[in-house]
């Protein structure tokens, strides 16, 4: 019997169900070989593979839609955002608007899609001489009616601004919480884009990746207001909560209302947590556009196929950047972050 303060344990599958505010989310874990020279895979490593949409685990990794270099080529959105969360590995970015960037293990990107935005995502394998292992979460965040027109923008929450909660429980185990949006024990996050439903802390849009210590155990405080709230097991043994026992890859719907004891198991658990007020407007989605309806949808197919929403200035359809470049964001301003 589920108890009270768990509304629902699923099994995980491709891509995570999410609820509203949010739209979808996929875990991305590849252990990729070492890079050639031009930071991608050999031809005579990629037989049997179905290149250009190759997600099946062959060998421990996927090249998705890249045909040398592992990732997403140049693809479009429209009306919501992405989060992307990276715990491993690098991810190099390139747009529409001319903005550029490579981001690490603890860094996200934040980009509000808006009216409409050409980007690609490619996992450069920069090591030559050992493996290139990349982990990541790619969150899609609607967008409200009144903002799905709001100019395309990228934000950047390098992990050195990223807050992290530390806490010990009685035994001496820990629980490590990185606040990726929202707030914990009054430690705030980094605000998001201006734009984003994240934006106004009456959404109480909250973003946790969790890593629990073998026999841990952590209390989630209630959350406040009107909000659905998600926790993802995506890595671990057990956990345990209100006495049921979960395996890991699952999901956990939470009733918000109530403070949440979580009791680990014998290996270490690694958790997401989602968590926001609804935005309570229709859903239309249609690939990479989400509007409220089917011909805002039509619209947006018409307007990509007169503008192809700026265009597309890159040499490649899924550029990467030099090896030694280094982590950084160029904005389509000018205006360029280095790490």
């Amino acid at each position: 019997m589920i108890a009270e303060k768990i509304i629902d344990v699923k099994s995980l599958r491709f891509p995570w169900e999410t609820k509203d505010p949010f739209l979808f989310c996929a875990h991305h874990r590849d252990k990729y070989p070492k890079g050639n020279e031009k930071m991608g895979i050999d031809l005579e490593d990629l037989k049997g593979r179905n290149i250009g949409e190759d997600f099946t685990i062959k060998d421990g990794w996927r090249m998705y839609h890249g045909s040398s270099v592992p990732g997403f080529p140049v693809h479009p959105h429209r009306g919501f955002e992405t989060i992307t969360i990276n715990k491993e590995g690098f991810v190099d970015h390139s747009d529409s608007l001319g903005a550029a960037g490579r981001f690490g293990a603890g860094d996200v990107q934040w980009m509000t899609a808006g009216k409409g935005i050409q980007h690609s995502e490619m996992f450069p394998l920069i090591h030559q001489d050992k493996e290139n292992h990349l982990e990541l979460f790619q969150v899609w965040l609607n967008l409200p009616k009144a903002n799905k027109f709001v100019e395309p923008h990228f934000k950047m929450l390098w992990r050195d601004m990223i807050p992290m909660v530390k806490e010990t429980d009685i035994n001496g185990k820990t629980t490590e919480i990185n606040i990726i949006a929202g707030s914990l024990n009054g430690i705030q996050s980094p605000s998001p884009t201006p734009n984003s439903w994240a934006s106004d802390p009456n959404n109480n849009v909250t973003v946790f990746t969790i890593k629990m210590e073998a026999n841990a155990n952590w209390k989630l405080p209630a959350a406040t207001g009107e909000v659905n709230r998600t926790l993802y097991f995506y890595r671990g043994h057990t956990i345990n909560i209100e006495n049921q026992t979960i395996k890991g890859y699952h999901l956990i719907e939470l009733n918000p209302s109530e403070e949440i004891e979580i009791k680990n198991g014998s290996k270490d658990a690694y958790l997401l947590l989602l968590q926001g007020k609804p935005i309570n407007e229709p859903v239309t989605q249609y690939g990479p556009f989400v509007m409220n309806t089917k011909t805002e949808i039509e619209e947006a197919f018409s307007d990509y196929q007169k503008t192809k929403f700026g265009g597309w200035s890159w040499s490649e359809q899924g550029p990467v950047h030099a090896r030694d470049k280094g982590r950084f964001a160029l904005h389509a301003d000018g205006r360029e972050e280095t790490k």
